[in-house]
């Protein structure tokens, strides 16, 4: 039989418990929410997030299991009750973990993902995953905790995650890989890409796969996995544009003129807005033609704005060959026929004498 003064004690701790937690859990709330007034993030701010989730039920059965130690409990009866003050704290620390990932997560979509709605998603199925697998091991512990043998129930849930792995293989390679493009960001929505012979604008970023809106107008749709199995080019950080393009002129281009026509593309490709003239020269003789390269750099990535500049100089170049009288070449062919020999009088040998 437990003396009255004990249970009146036992009462006691578990109310000044109870107490002393909730007040503590105010003040550091009421601290945290201060500082975050005060312009503070960071640590502030998952501070706020994790008090704000502490359940005072759970603070409740903690401070119920520190007042009975006061009571004397037989051993049997104080490990029960130890087992369940260690499973609500277990389970606190279950919300708590879950409380921090979605505050991480959060704070992560909302300083490097503003623009890209469907990277947030991805990361919140991140989360999500994460919380299971944290609730999953969690609950484990608690019953581990409260006598119950897990040896079978890991080995039996060990067997079926294999085999669920290998079954979802191809769809968990492609949510790995959605994950890896929302955290490594190499494109985000709006972004102009190619992927080995295709090129258009990303639209969508999902679990499995990404759609892009290809520049002839249907959609192409392409797994994760492959997407980063190839070679991407992005172009949103395009700064300037090198551009090389060749024209030929014929043989029978006097040399003056050959030497003059460097300093004529030279003018023209300089008189263009938006365009860094590099050089032009004489690359080689070809088949039907003698070759020119020019090379000029774009300062502007608009595609437009490049094709109209290459228009430009295309036609200044054709006008002034033209006034200069130099002529371009097109893929010509000259046969040289060397005629038969005289046949010889027939009946005659060669050096013979007719009558």
């Amino acid at each position: 039989m437990i003396e009255i003064w004990r249970w009146v004690t036992a009462a006691a701790i578990a109310v000044g418990s109870f107490a002393v937690l909730m007040l503590v859990r105010r003040f550091w709330l009421g601290f945290g929410r201060r500082r975050m007034q005060e312009g503070h993030q960071g640590f502030d701010a998952a501070l706020v997030q994790v008090l704000a989730a502490t359940q005072p039920l759970l603070l409740a059965v903690i401070a119920l299991g520190t007042g009975s130690v006061s009571l004397g409990l037989p051993a049997g009866t104080a490990h029960v009750i130890a087992a369940f003050v260690v499973a609500a704290a277990l389970l606190q620390a279950a919300v708590w973990g879950s409380a921090l990932i979605t505050f991480g997560l959060g704070a992560y979509v909302r300083r490097e993902l503003t623009q890209d709605a469907t990277a947030a998603t991805t990361l919140s199925a991140l989360g999500l995953l994460g919380k299971v697998i944290l609730w999953a091991a969690i609950l484990l512990m608690v019953l581990a905790n409260l006598g119950v043998n897990i040896n079978a129930l890991v080995a039996g849930l060990g067997i079926s995650s294999i085999a669920v792995a290998l079954a979802l293989q191809s769809i968990l390679g492609d949510m790995f890989a959605s994950i890896s493009i929302a955290l490594d960001k190499p494109f985000v929505i709006g972004d102009f890409i190619t992927v080995d012979t295709f090129s258009g604008s990303v639209e969508y970023v999902g679990l499995k796969s990404t759609r892009i809106r290809s520049i002839t107008g249907e959609i192409i749709v392409v797994a994760n996995s492959d997407l980063l199995r190839s070679r991407i080019r992005n172009y949103r950080h395009l700064r300037e544009r090198r551009v090389v393009f060749a024209i030929g002129v014929t043989y029978e281009t006097p040399a003056e003129k050959l030497a003059a026509i460097p300093a004529i593309v030279a003018e023209i490709v300089t008189a263009q807005a938006d365009v860094r003239f590099d050089r032009c020269h004489f690359k080689d003789f070809g088949p039907s033609a003698l070759d020119f390269e020019i090379v000029y750099f774009m300062t502007t990535a608009d595609f437009r704005r490049y094709m109209d500049v290459q228009q430009a100089i295309n036609l200044a170049i054709f006008r002034c060959f033209a006034d200069e009288g130099i002529e371009f070449a097109y893929p010509t062919q000259t046969l040289y026929v060397k005629g038969p020999a005289s046949p010889a009088t027939p009946g005659l040998r060669p050096g013979a004498d007719s009558d």
